[in-house]
């Protein structure tokens, strides 16, 4: 967090209902520095098999946990992979969702129908994406990381004179919060701020700003 703070960088924190409930403090310090506090399930596992009353259930309590500890409630989610065939119609149905973000297929955000209702996808990635450290081990250090951040950013701010790019960047507490790995973060965003004409920007005002281009 002390990171992004230095380059003016407001994150979406996806949190799960009862990690938020357990360690208040926590959630609380992220709105207090300007993130938004996104829904990650009422604890961290996938949906695939819940069935519709088990899941219903841990959305509505996810959504009342954070709230009740933040004062604001949730309008993203992003389920730990993967989510049943019921999480997106269960998230439109709750009411209170802007966006999900339980997609991996683009660099833009994205409208699906889901009943007669409208619904926004914000795609998230696994290659930039500190998990990688974890899974693969496919980046030794932290100059594997950025570098492979910083190149697939600049790909995407060129192909963004012609049109518009989104990259998402994946982070982890425990993986990028490592004192070998933590200096990726800062060349990252250091990198980023830089060009001076890229929005580091949280999820919500991302699903805003596409909801208010493409009412």
């Amino acid at each position: 967090m002390e990171v992004l703070g230095q380059f003016g960088a407001p994150a979406t924190v996806s949190s799960s209902g009862r990690a938020v409930e357990r360690l208040p403090l926590l959630a609380q310090d992220a709105v207090r520095r300007g993130h938004e506090v996104s829904a990650h399930g009422w604890r961290w596992e996938g949906h695939a098999n819940l069935d519709e009353a088990e899941e219903r259930d841990r959305i509505a309590r996810t959504v009342v946990a954070i709230t009740a500890v933040t004062g604001i409630r949730p309008v993203g989610w992003h389920t730990r992979s993967p989510g049943s065939v019921n999480t997106r119609r269960l998230l439109v149905e709750e009411g209170g969702f802007l966006y999900d973000s339980d997609a991996y297929n683009d660099d833009l955000p994205y409208f699906v129908a889901v009943g007669d209702r409208r619904h926004l996808v914000l795609p998230y990635a696994f290659d930039t994406n500190d998990m990688q450290f974890f899974h693969t081990n496919r980046f030794s250090g932290a100059a594997d990381f950025a570098a492979y951040v910083i190149e697939a950013f600049d790909w995407l701010h060129r192909e963004g004179a012609h049109a518009p790019k989104m990259m998402s960047i994946g982070l982890h507490l425990r993986m990028i919060g490592r004192p070998g790995r933590i200096g990726a973060l800062d060349r990252i965003l250091g990198h980023i701020a830089g060009r001076g004409d890229a929005w580091i920007a949280r999820r919500v005002d991302i699903a805003n700003h596409w909801l208010a281009r493409f009412p």
